[in-house]
């Protein structure tokens, strides 16, 4: 069968078709929680190739049917991290595989000779952002390794990163495809699929021409866009690729862009109009591979796929698709834009100024910690009009990459130009590149260690796809002669060519070294310098020329350094440089530099000294040193000087427009001499976040930037709360509940409105993700907030945020309600949801818009211009619209129309798993139950048995922050959070606030199909059963498998059970804490009383393995015990493999818990709070599973 590369490269450049929406598909099926595993596991699609692979392949088949050439595994949310939030991120290498095999399968149905089918292995972007410090780069690329691997052992034919909003993303999931093909040794292509948002770039706000830069260096074979909008929003963007790009172009649109109706997003692209602009495409755009993603189907793709026969001329279709692009301009790149190579009327600048090899004050920040300072450094310099900034943190004494990782996270989310990451050590560089999104240029290499670190740079440069300084340097040590110079630049050109780095990649650093020292070696190295370059530059005509300018004036006085370093810059451009790295504030225009200054500088350079008798008559250095003697440079070290002519207040709001920290509590405190706090606040400070609000909406300024103002301003009401006059004097201007609705995880929106609006002086009450509508009911009938706003991402969201606008209209709320997030349309909020609700309802575009709201809403309400009923009563200066209903009825006939496949009739299998062999019984220490007491339970034996993490991460919310490295981490842990524990656990010792206890015991037992019969212990009569679900698919699963079968209707094994409490004392201190307004006690209690539960849950689990007689294979630390590394399993009622909580109440009486006071209310709520039950398998095979 022919391969995906050659099939691409074909001379004939077909045209391929990939399939369309899986989701879609999926959605179209109404598939139940039965089909996906169980409710933990519902919407989780990926999951279904293990429950369901006969319905995956009834949909790849589909678009097979439909002529497409590749279908793509539905592996799109298989990585760990993404099965992480179903507990099922054990499963990612194998649901991978067993995707591609199912993939491959129906693929092969379909191929032939003439028309061979692929797979694409899909790879989606995770739901974190790794320019946003959500995940690192190692963490996300072990996970895509795992995903890769498992596709690959699948047997696809190419992979597909689709779905990119982060660059940095891509860049791990590049590295971790290398990594794993590099260990196969085999060949696969390599298709990434970006996605433009609705503002014209990616989420973290790259645009194509940044993206394209970014990626060009990497070994891919198609570069496309999918995904966010239709074919219209991608025009331009693939416009710039068929103009610029050097890889074959992909377009994989929605069908249009996306109306809720009912809670279901509806894309009203037909198949027909879908076909007429993809082929535009592809006659105007060089477009090979097309196909379709959300909201596409079938009969789309069929349509596609008849392109192929309809093309009017083909042979100018593939005249074009075989033209290699020639537009390419080569680039570095920030994650906002791209900085060409090649000025057009400037040689590229390197700001020079954030270098600890060089700067007293970057080492004096650095000691300090002081990372805003840093930053400030480095936003003085893109003032300045620099195109890339040099980043180095070289200083003996620091950890380097720790800083170089610390200041860089900062930077790529503070400013807007490249980095050059700087250093000797090769460890320092790549701690820079894998946080930088960004094209970078690492700077330098040399051969000063001969081969070796030569190549281990180059080959940083090769796998992150950056631009490289190679420094005119040898094992004889710095090249002094034009002649040495250019030898050494041959020699390391034959080696990157070999490597295959393209030579506009490169630049050379041929030294400026000092000729202000007076020694006479040192007297030439200007002028060898100047040789160097005419000579690199002949003859390598498409290399770059760089040099670090001041060093040539090194000890000069600062405006002789100014003037000598003009003047030898200038003479460099002559020669061929193009790049400097300098600090473009210390260059003068020659129009400024006077001819006798001049003329002493070019004689200095030259070294045209005049002797008389070998005596010298003349030197340039000392009549320079002379001129500028008694003159001064005063400040020069300080920040930018382009405040100097604004007025108090204008300073104060370019703080918060720049996000500028720096200088600021400076300026307040002078402000406050003039102004009341509050003044200031409302006045000035707004001022500058209603600036940042209008730059975001107009698209100039991206995300992190908002961010960033919005911590300076919240940095500036700290250093004014202080100097508040009275407690009256409140910043409040309104209050806001805010939450993500049940079953959504995605809350990058839902915090982005909470820190935009908290820092315009609204109280915002963040109730955070996966929120039920009972408790956004409650926390509004608590706080009485002025408006609530409702945040989701996935489309089954809306149909949550609907039943919960009718539950508010049932508890009497009427406020306005604010509806966000990416699975909305302003359609949807209008006609569906404002239908509903009897208060009014807006649509949230964006924070700014919600701001907007917020601002003009309290305005009127403040005013007595504002009814809950009818919204605005006077409209006079409001821009904002509220949601106004209109007749649906269009809406509500598409709604009946859409198709929906039959129910799909599943027969129940009741064989015992093939991956299970029935063991010998248990042998029980006896039978019945036994309660331990409180004075039974030895407590540093329960303490060995709690999990620190689950407690620290997850009840305490003590969570590793965006940078803080694993070791900073534990430490915090170690100085805060473990005394923290120890405190706590004394204070309940003390004061008796836990009572543990717990009853187990022992049952006669059989297995009967996927049933387990409980007989009584003596008259064996039959007293109860339960009932477990099994595995559609994999090793079909059953709990039941677990124990021996009956034997002629006896039972022949015994069923352990087990429920552990803290006792009602600890839930009465709770709710103590809690009413007595002590929040942070109340959280570590309850936090620490819950986890000593689960803690008591192990330790009687572990005295079960024991009395059965597996002593030998108890762990010996937490960590084991944790990782479950011992005899069997635990489970409890409610969990996928054992769904059914109501059998909990069976469990209770027969272990008859009321001796413990453990009983169950109505709604299946365990009561203490902090109790747990469990079933205990002591199978060999006994493991968690989903069912």
């Amino acid at each position: 069968m022919v391969k995906f590369r050659n099939y691409l490269n074909r001379e004939d450049k077909p045209i391929i078709i990939f399939d369309g929406g899986t989701g879609t598909s999926f959605q179209n099926l109404n598939l139940t929680s039965h089909h996906f595993g169980g409710d933990e596991l519902e919407g989780c699609n990926e999951n279904l190739v293990l429950t369901s692979p006969n319905i995956v392949e009834k949909v790849h088949n589909s678009f097979l049917e439909a002529g497409c050439h590749v279908i793509e595994t539905n592996t799109f949310g298989a990585s760990s991290i993404v099965l992480d939030e179903y507990n099922i991120s054990n499963k990612a290498y194998e649901i991978n595989k067993k995707a591609a095999q199912i993939a491959k399968k129906c693929a092969n149905l379909y191929s032939s000779t003439n028309t061979p089918r692929f797979v694409a292995g899909s790879i989606g972007p995770t739901t974190k952002l790794p320019t946003l410090g959500h995940i690192n780069f190692d963490k996300l690329k072990d996970s895509y390794e795992e995903q890769i691997n498992g596709l690959i052992d699948g047997g696809i034919d190419l992979l597909l990163i689709e779905t990119c909003q982060d660059v940095l993303q891509i860049k791990s999931a590049l590295f971790a495809s290398q990594e794993v093909i590099k260990n196969k040794n085999i060949e696969l292509p390599i298709m990434i699929s970006i996605t433009m948002e609705t503002t014209g770039t990616m989420l973290v706000g790259s645009d194509i021409a940044s993206a394209l830069t970014i990626l060009e260096p990497y070994d891919i074979d198609i570069l496309g866009l999918n995904c966010a909008t239709g074919p219209v929003q991608m025009k331009e963007h693939i416009k710039y690729l068929a103009e610029n790009s050097p890889f074959a172009i992909s377009c994989i649109p929605n069908a249009g862009l996306p109306e809720n109706i009912g809670g279901v997003a509806h894309y009203k692209l037909t198949p027909l109009e879908l076909k007429m602009q993809l082929m535009n495409f592809i006659y105007d755009f060089n477009v090979q591979l097309i196909g379709g993603c959300c909201g596409t189907t079938p009969e789309h793709i069929k349509h596609l796929s008849s392109i192929i026969d309809e093309i009017v001329d083909k042979k100018i279709i593939n005249k074009k698709l075989s033209t290699v692009k020639t537009n390419f301009v080569p680039s570095a790149a920030s994650i906002y834009n791209a900085v060409p190579y090649k000025q057009d009327n400037s040689i590229l600048i390197v700001g020079e100024r954030l270098n600890a090899s060089g700067s007293k004050k970057v080492r004096e920040l650095l000691n300090e910690d002081d990372w805003d300072g840093l930053v400030s450094i480095a936003k003085q310099q893109q003032k300045e009009n620099a195109h890339i900034l040099d980043v180095n943190v070289d200083y003996v004494g620091r950890d380097g990459v720790k800083d170089m990782k610390e200041i860089t996270s900062r930077l790529v989310t503070n400013i807007n130009l490249p980095l050059m990451i700087d250093s000797t050590e090769a460890d320092k560089m790549e701690s820079g590149l894998k946080t930088v999104g960004g094209k970078c240029i690492i700077n330098s290499t040399n051969y000063e260690d001969g081969d070796d670190r030569f190549n281990q740079v180059l080959k940083l440069a090769l796998d992150y796809g950056a631009g490289i300084v190679i420094g005119t340097i040898d094992e004889d040590g710095m090249a002094r002669t034009s002649e040495k110079k250019y030898k050494i630049a041959k020699r390391a050109l034959i080696k990157t060519r070999s490597r295959g780095l393209a030579d506009y990649e490169i630049f050379f650093d041929p030294l400026a070294l000092p000729i202000s020292t007076g020694i006479e070696e040192d007297r030439l190295n200007a002028k060898s310098t100047i040789e160097a370059i005419s000579n690199i530059r002949k003859s390598f005509p498409d290399v770059h020329i760089i040099l670090g300018i001041s060093n040539i004036s090194f000890g000069l006085s600062p405006l002789s350094r100014i003037n000598l370093n003009s003047i030898f810059l200038d003479e460099c451009i002559q020669s061929g440089l193009d790049s400097a790295i300098i600090a473009p504030n210390k260059i003068l225009p020659l129009s400024k530099i006077s001819a006798e200054t001049k003329k002493l500088c070019l004689d200095l350079i030259y070294d045209r000294r005049k002797f008389e008798n070998e005596i010298c008559i003349y030197d340039p250095l000392v009549e320079l040193t002379k001129a500028f003697q008694d003159l001064t440079i005063s400040d020069f070290k300080k920040a930018s000087t382009s405040n100097k002519n604004l007025t108090l207040e204008e300073k104060l709001k370019n703080h918060i427009v720049d996000g500028e920290k720096i200088g600021l509590e400076e300026q307040l405190n002078n402000a406050l001499k003039k102004y009341k706090p509050l003044e200031i606040i409302n006045t000035y400070l707004l001022d500058g976040m209603k600036v940042v609000g209008e730059l975001f909406g107009s698209g100039q300024m991206q995300l992190p930037f908002v961010l960033q103002s919005a911590e300076t301003m919240k940095f500036a009401v700290s250093v004014l709360e202080p100097h508040m006059e009275t407690t009256d004097e409140k910043i409040s201007n309104g209050k806001l509940l805010i939450a993500t609705v049940k079953g959504d995880v995605h809350d990058i929106g839902k915090n982005l409105v909470d820190i935009i609006l908290s820092n315009n002086g609204f109280d915002v009450i963040n109730l955070g993700i996966k929120q039920d509508v009972s408790a956004i009911i409650d926390a509004q009938k608590k706080h009485n907030a002025d408006c609530i706003a409702m945040s989701g991402l996935l489309v089954k969201s809306t149909a949550f945020m609907k039943d919960n606008l009718e539950a508010f209209n049932n508890a009497d709320i009427n406020v306005p309600v604010i509806l966000g997030g990416a699975a909305l349309t302003p359609k949807f909020v209008n006609e569906d949801c404002s239908q509903i609700y009897k208060g009014k309802i807006l649509y949230g575009k964006d924070a700014f818009t919600d701001l907007q709201f917020m601002n003009e809403f309290m305005d009127s309400k403040k005013k007595g211009n504002w009814s809950n009923e009818n919204g605005f009563t006077n409209t006079e200066d409001i821009q904002i619209k509220l949601a106004s209903p209109r007749s649906s009825g269009k809406d509500k006939n598409l709604n009946k129309n859409i198709e929906k496949t039959k129910n799909i009739k599943l027969i129940e299998n009741f064989n015992r798993s093939n991956f299970v062999d029935e063991e010998e019984p248990i042998k029980a220490p006896f039978l019945g139950t036994k309660v331990l007491q409180d004075i039974e339970i030895d407590f540093n034996k329960l303490i060995f048995y709690l999990d620190k993490k689950a407690l620290f991460s997850g009840q305490w919310q003590i969570k590793k922050n965006k940078g803080q490295s694993v070791e900073e981490y534990n430490n915090y842990l170690d100085s805060y959070a473990n005394p923290l524990l120890e405190k706590w656990i004394d204070i309940i010792l003390d004061k008796g606030l836990i009572s543990p206890k717990a009853v187990y015991g022992y049952f006669s037992c059989g297995r009967k199909d996927n049933s387990i019969y409980l007989f009584d212990n003596k008259s064996h009569k039959k007293i109860s059963e339960f009932n477990f679900p099994r595995q559609k698919s994999g090793n079909n699963l059953c709990i039941a498998d677990f124990y021996c079968d009956l034997k002629n209707n006896e039972p022949a094994d015994i069923f352990p059970m087990q429920a552990v409490t803290m006792g009602e004392i600890a839930s009465e201190y709770s709710q103590e804490l809690f009413k007595a307004d002590k929040y942070s006690d109340y959280l570590i209690f309850h936090g620490l009383t819950v986890q000593l539960a689960e803690a008591l849950a192990e330790y009687v689990h572990s005295l079960v393995r024991i009395e059965c007689g597996f002593k030998s294979y108890e762990p010996t630390n937490n960590r084991e015990i944790l990782a479950q590394k011992y005899r069997g399993a635990r489970y409890s009622f409610g969990y996928p493999a054992c769904p059914k909580v109501s059998d909990s109440n069976i469990q209770l009486s027969l272990l008859d818990t009321k001796r413990i006071n453990l009983t169950m209310d109505e709604s299946e709520q365990l009561h203490p709070e902090q109790s747990t039950t469990a079933i205990i398998s002591l199978h060999s095979k006994a493991k968690y599973f989903s069912a």
